[in-house]
Formats: structure tokens, sequence, C-alpha cells
């Protein structure tokens, strides 16, 4: 009777979305990274411009790589 509709819905009753294939997965999941990857870029970018302007203060790291001798102890 309901055997045949049982794999369309979800336990609670509402519809099963379609299933989408592993080509189309690939591809949802190449897009993502591509604007995580380039939404990254742009926030470094956007770091580097406000260092070298002075409006933000640097990090540990960011302080080492950009002026090293502020960790030179041979001077003591």
């Amino acid at each position: 009777m309901g055997a045949e509709e049982e794999p369309q819905q979800q336990g609670n009753g509402r519809p099963r979305p379609n299933p989408i294939t592993e080509a189309q997965f690939l591809s949802w999941k190449r897009q993502k990274e591509a604007d995580v990857s380039a939404r990254r870029a742009e926030v470094a970018r956007k770091r580097a411009e406000d260092i070298a302007a002075g409006t933000v203060q640097m990090n540990g790291r960011e302080l080492f790589l950009h002026e090293p001798w502020v960790f030179d102890n041979s001077r003591y």
C-alpha cells in the first residue's frame, strides 16, 4: 500500500528533496572552495593594506615577518 511512497518521504512526513549526483556535489564543492579562497585572499589583501597604512596593529607573526629586527636579541 504505502510501501511505494515510503522512499519519497522522510520520517517527519515532509517530502524528501531531490537527490543530487556526485558530479553535482563535486561541482558545488569546488565552487564553494573557490569562493572561500577568494574571500580569504581579499581579507588578507585588505589586512596587508591596513598594516602598510598603519591603521591596524600587527600581531606577533606579522611583526616578526615585517620587522624582524625587533626580535634580534644579539644586541642585549
